[in-house]
Parts: structure tokens; C-alpha cells; sequence
């Protein structure tokens, strides 16, 4: 895109000079320069009008002369003159950079006096985030912090969203205080500066925490048929599960008992009940932050068990272990 604005010229009073051509046209003057905006890379072309004949003119970028007439002392290869008739006098720049900005000045002798325009070139840089933390995994009550940093011209905005709940955050820094385990999640990074769409990236912040048995579950067997005792446990990272028996003893597979090991859960599948599997199993799930256990029972229905479903947890750091039973009532 080529920007192409156009002005008429101020007059500025200087010391005499020589006599101009006549018959010129009275030019029209303005009280105030004017402003140009163009974005970064673009190109924009200056247009000088000029309503009277001159002997002389030229244009400035500040005190640098860029062209006088047709001569160029501009050593930029990306100024080029564009028009040099009676009535127009433009430059050109191409893949404008910011150093660019500035005022500029169309400066002609006309009518025994010189006469200037000048244009005020403002140049425009979309927001784009220059650098942004990387995702994070820390652990259940840790403190996180994020930052976010864009450059723009206009000076850009920065915003924090929160995808789960779209909570909005200002500021190029994020700070979550004792992360929670359910504020796992995105957040996006959005700059703007309303100079182009606003430019977004996101971090990811994974919450660490011990294993959560959540279900307990007693089980009623038939002899000679299938049965299947569940431990489900959530955990960051995911946990890895152990079987025992009352003893204490390892749970390992055989011809008639198979152990399924998936992401989140356990299973210990029956595939042909006999007097031996009726007891109590403890299932252990455990990561590098801690580890629970839940005990329960694979009974024949309508025996009588003074057993309990429970689940027993340890707090990571603390060594601290907690009991939680469930009493189970069987009727004969």
C-alpha cells in the first residue's frame, strides 16, 4: 500500500530575492502542518502542490536536504523523486522504517520569496509480543508467575485470559498466589495497539499434585463367575498401582486374575472366582509426591464380613497419613 497525501505550502518570511516569473496563480496556504501515518514497511509519497510558477525548490527531511529539483543528495536508495512539474513536486519512500518519522519540508522560491510546506511523517508499528514465559509444571501451592512482553508503536496494551473461567488480567505480568490444582489450564497472551489485529500466544501451566483415590467399593462374587474390583485415583503426574492381598502379599496375575493397568485407574478382572480370592485387596497408587491407599472386599454374597471399605491417603512433605472408613453392613 502507498500512502499519497498532499499539501499546500506555508509561507516564511526570509530576506529578499530575485524576481520570479510573472502571470503566476496565487497559491492557497494552511495554518497548520500536517500529519501523515503509514505503517512500517509501507510506502508513502509526499506530495508537494504547488499553484505558482518558482525558480527553485526542494525537499527536507529536518535539516537534511533530500532533493533539490532533480538533483538527489539523499544517499537513501529508498527515496526516489516522483513527480517535478509546475504543479507537483513529490518524493517517495519505500519500506518506511521508523527512524523515518519525522518532519519533512517542500521548500520552493517563488515570488520573490520562499515558500515551505511541511508534513509531520508518523510511522506505525503493529503490537507483536517480543517474548513470553514458557509453560510451566509446578507443584500444588506453589506460586507461578508469567510475563508477556510486546513493543508497538502506539505503545501496545497487554492483557491475560484466563480460558477456563475468562478472567481477564492487565498487565505484562501474570501471578497466580498458592496454584491450585483445578487452575491447570491455558492462558493467552493478547497485545494490541489497534494498529493491526491484536497478536496472541499462549502458556500452559501444569499443577502437580499427590494421588486421590475416589472410589471404594465393596464387591459380591459368585464362585466359578467373573468379578471386578476398581481403583480409580487422580494424580499430575499419573499414578503407577500396586495390588495386595490381606498378608500384604503382591496381587499377580494368573490364569484366573488379571491385573488392567490404565491411565487413571486400575482393575483387578476375575475371570473365574474360587474360594481363595474372597478377602481384602489394597490397592496402592503412588507418584514421586505421595501415595494413597483404598482397602476393600470380594465377598460371597449373603456371608457375613466385619470388613470395611477405607482409603488412606499421605500428604506430600509432611508424612502426615489420614484414615477415612467406610463400615459396611451385610445381611445374612
Amino acid at each position: 500500500a502507498v500512502a499519497v497525501p498532499s499539501f499546500h505550502a506555508l509561507p516564511l518570511p526570509c530576506e529578499s530575492s530575485s524576481p520570479g516569473p510573472t502571470g503566476a496563480q496565487a497559491a492557497e496556504f494552511g495554518h497548520l502542518p500536517d500529519n501523515i501515518t503509514v505503517l512500517e514497511g509501507e510506502s508513502v509519497v509526499l506530495r508537494c502542490k504547488i499553484d505558482e510558477e518558482v525558480t527553485h525548490k526542494a525537499w527536507l527531511n529536518r535539516s537534511n536536504i533530500l532533493f533539490t529539483g532533480t538533483d538527489k543528495w539523499s544517499l537513501d536508495s529508498r527515496v526516489s523523486l516522483v513527480n517535478n512539474n509546475n504543479s507537483d513536486f513529490s518524493i517517495k519512500i519505500e519500506r518506511v522504517m521508523v527512524a523515518d518519522e519525522g518532519p519533512y519540508t517542500c521548500s520552493f522560491q517563488a515570488k520573490n520569496q520562499p515558500r515551505t510546506a511541511h508534513v509531520y511523517l508518523i510511522v506505525q508499528v503493529p503490537a507483536r509480543i517480543v517474548n513470553i514465559s514458557q509453560d510451566k509444571s509446578v507443584n500444588e501451592g506453589d506460586d507461578v508467575n508469567f510475563f508477556c512482553l510486546a513493543v508497538g508503536r502506539p505503545e501496545p496494551t497487554v492483557t491475560w485470559k484466563d480460558f477456563k473461567y475468562g478472567l481477564m488480567s492487565e498487565g505484562e505480568f501474570l501471578e497466580i498466589t498458592e496454584i491450585k490444582r483445578h487452575q491447570a489450564e491455558e492462558f493467552e497472551c493478547i497485545t494490541n495497539n489497534g494498529v493491526a489485529p491484536p497478536d496472541t500466544r499462549r502458556v500452559k501451566v501444569t499443577v502437580n499434585y499427590p494421588p486421590v483415590i475416589t472410589e471404594v467399593k465393596n464387591m459380591p462374587a459368585q464362585l466359578g463367575k467373573t468379578a471386578i474390583l476398581r481403583c480409580e485415583a487422580m494424580a499430575v503426574p499419573t499414578a503407577s498401582f500396586e495390588w495386595y492381598r490381606d498378608d500384604r502379599r503382591p496381587v499377580e496375575s494368573d490364569n484366573t486374575l488379571k491385573i488392567k493397568n490404565e491411565k487413571t485407574r486400575s482393575l483387578l478382572l476375575f475371570t473365574n472366582v474360587t474360594e481363595k480370592h474372597f478377602g481384602n485387596y489394597t490397592c496402592f497408587a503412588s507418584n514421586r509426591l505421595g501415595a494413597s491407599n483404598a482397602s476393600m472386599l470380594l465377598f460371597r454374597p449373603g456371608a457375613v464380613y466385619g470388613g470395611v471399605a477405607s482409603l488412606n491417603g499421605r500428604l506430600s512433605g509432611v508424612g502426615l497419613w489420614f484414615c477415612l472408613s467406610i463400615s459396611v453392613l451385610m445381611k445374612v
